[in-house]
């Protein structure tokens, strides 16, 4: 005879839960533990990109993104080659919802600096904002491939004058991610630091290419800031940098801006998809008091 099962299955649940959830755990843990293939894949990926990177400053090759030459192939194989040897060690690491919003991310980047990048007389280039959303979701290694595949996939379709500037956009990728792991982007004047912070060192990897191969500027703002301080007796590679760093501290604090009033309307329970959440999740749950945890829910129910 075969007795029916209790209707609330707590008795069962209860004493099947404990070792359960254990062994869940432990699969999880085992899971999320990034191996060391992925870890070199990653680190030779980023040591491609760089090797690309100071190549192009020490050849400054006068070619690049005029025509395409050797040159201009040479450095779209050497950031494409970075990007897959990242892609690889990333894509382990990145769940599926972060890779099915890349795409979009990328659309986005792409779409509003060629706009305001090259076509408007803003000083600005608000090409990472989606950069910066990965990298707050999903942390640094997401955050940096989401902007080399910005610069690739940008580069070889509509500019290959963005392929130069890669190493830049994967850093901002991978600032976000660690911005975000350090709470950066719990409380927007923290994110608006954060992205001034994070613009000093991309302005200085920018400068020397723009300077060296581009004369100073692309867009038709960053262009005419650079020829305004040439004007007033600047050498080329310091107005470069100067623009370059008022540039990109103004351009990363607004992106960061703007990255965490986008995360700060999603819903949390979108939120909780995603790994990095628990670092970068704005406080807006509350008003004046953190927002509770789960382990503190069924005490506030009461």
């Amino acid at each position: 005879m075969t007795t029916p099962d209790n209707g609330s299955g707590q008795g069962s649940a209860a004493a099947a839960a404990p070792g359960e959830t254990q062994n869940a755990l432990l699969t999880a843990n085992a899971a999320s533990r990034p191996g060391l293939l992925s870890t070199l894949l990653i680190t030779a990926g980023a040591a491609v990109i760089t090797g690309t990177y100071l190549w192009v400053l020490a050849t400054q090759p006068a070619t690049l993104g005029a025509d395409l030459g050797h040159t201009t192939l040479g450095v779209m194989m050497g950031y494409l080659l970075g990007a897959v040897l990242i892609a690889a060690g990333t894509l382990p690491r990145v769940p599926r919802s972060v890779l099915a919003l890349m795409p979009v991310m990328i659309a986005l980047n792409t779409a509003a600096g060629q706009i305001v990048g090259t076509m408007t007389p803003i000083p600005l280039y608000l090409d990472s904002l989606g950069t910066v959303i990965i990298g707050v979701l999903a942390g640094p290694a997401a955050g940096a491939l989401t902007g080399i595949l910005t610069n690739v996939v940008w580069g070889l379709t509509i500019n290959p004058t963005v392929l130069a500037f890669t190493a830049g956009a994967a850093f901002i990728g991978a600032a976000a991610g660690w911005a975000a792991r350090l709470g950066g982007f719990r409380r927007i004047w923290w994110a608006v630091i954060a992205g001034a912070l994070a613009g000093v060192p991309t302005g200085l990897i920018s400068a020397p290419v723009a300077a060296f191969l581009f004369g100073g500027g692309l867009g038709v703002g960053t262009g005419g800031v650079v020829a305004a301080l040439q004007g007033a007796g600047m050498s080329m590679l310091g107005a470069a940098t100067v623009q370059g760093l008022g540039s990109d501290v103004a351009d990363k604090a607004l992106i960061f801006a703007a990255a965490f009033l986008v995360i700060a309307a999603l819903p949390s329970r979108l939120l909780s998809r995603f790994p990095y959440t628990q670092h970068s999740a704005p406080r807006r749950y509350q008003r004046g008091a953190p927002h509770p945890r789960p382990a503190d829910a069924s005490a506030s129910s009461h």
